[in-house]
């Protein structure tokens, strides 16, 4: 293939969404949220309950009346056949749609990986050379996102998604996390062990919403997790965030976001 033809397919894969919804997004409002997994949602005269995965506080986008799209799942085995996808925020000069799926760090990390994208999510080309991928690989005792592993070593990493911005910086957790300062730990003990070893630790947080400019720990949301962040970050954990472009036709890889300034006082040493 000629490098015209490489330009022309490269614009191409990033033109169509990495995500699809095969049956289609169901447009509702929230009713309200309960029992952590469900939402109740009405469309028109409609009220019905659906399922949601995340387990933080979406905070600002649980709202009644707040519009919502639903995926509707075939599967005659679900007790709830719809699961929450987005929900719509209000803004100023308009509004957007905002990635509230858990899920969906991780399939976009996969579909990255298989569409031969993984270096637009590390910002590093030489991360081309990975050329297998395993899924939810059990580690320590539990289970990290993914394992990577080719040419260029093994790559353990973790994926977190993130819903919450201030004043146009992307922040996690949205809750305290007691998991993900867990996650943190072992992602930190891979990469002191790693070392010279060909092993690598990588946290992707995927931002599922187009306002945040960067990317940081919510050190007022939880004080310890972004205290780790940083440990992390000083341990070579590597701290990849980027945007997904969500809406109703689909999900898009987008844009690396920088970290912001750490805080003087959790300077390394």
């Amino acid at each position: 293939m000629d490098n015209a033809k490489k330009v022309n397919s490269r614009a191409k894969a990033a033109a169509s969404p990495l995500i699809v919804f095969p049956g289609g997004l169901r447009l509702a409002r929230l009713v309200r949220r309960h029992k952590r997994f469900l939402v109740d949602v009405r469309d028109g005269s409609d009220i019905f309950t659906a399922h949601t995965n995340n387990t933080g506080s979406m905070l600002g986008l649980a709202r009644p009346d707040t519009p919502v799209l639903l995926s509707v799942s075939d599967n005659p085995a679900r007790r709830l056949a719809h699961t929450l996808e987005m929900a719509r925020l209000d803004a100023f000069g308009g509004g957007f749609w905002v990635g509230v799926n858990t899920l969906v760090p991780n399939r976009l990390l996969g579909a990255a990986f298989a569409a031969g994208r993984l270096p637009e999510i590390s910002g590093d080309p030489a991360d081309a050379a990975y050329d297998r991928i395993r899924p939810e690989p059990a580690f320590a005792r539990g289970r990290l996102d993914a394992r990577l592993t080719g040419p260029a070593g093994t790559l353990l990493v973790e994926t977190k998604n993130v819903t919450l911005v201030e004043d146009e910086v992307a922040l996690f957790p949205d809750a305290p996390t007691e998991r993900g300062r867990k996650h943190l730990e072992e992602l930190v003990r891979v990469a002191r062990e790693g070392r010279g070893n060909g092993v690598r630790a990588a946290c992707v947080f995927v931002v599922q919403r187009p306002d945040g400019r960067c990317f940081g720990p919510a050190d007022v949301i939880d004080s310890d997790y972004a205290a780790l962040f940083w440990r992390a970050v000083d341990a070579g954990v590597l701290m990849w965030p980027v945007r997904a472009d969500v809406g109703p036709d689909g999900i898009w890889l987008g844009a690396r976001l920088p970290l912001v300034r750490r805080p003087d006082g959790l300077r390394s040493g």
